[in-house]
């Protein structure tokens, strides 16, 4: 019995992985500024591409936020 609760920790990681990846990335999306549409863009993109969708956003999202003043203090 104890082996199949060992077995399901690497399941377990995988998936709190993916959906820290999708959470995230949605509140960092609806706490910022973007310019345009890039915030519709990102949140379709995020949702409809859960995985990638939320990693493409860490890796490139956060050059395109617009820092409010009490970011730049």
């Amino acid at each position: 019995m104890p082996n199949q609760w060992i077995q399901l920790i690497p399941l377990a990681l995988v998936l709190y992985v993916v959906f820290a990846l999708f959470i995230w990335p949605i509140i960092d999306v609806l706490r910022n500024e973007f310019t345009g549409y890039n915030k519709i863009v990102w949140l379709l993109a995020i949702v409809f591409i859960p995985f990638l969708g939320g990693l493409l956003y860490l890796i490139m999202g956060g050059k395109q936020k617009i820092l409010s003043q009490k970011d730049g203090e």
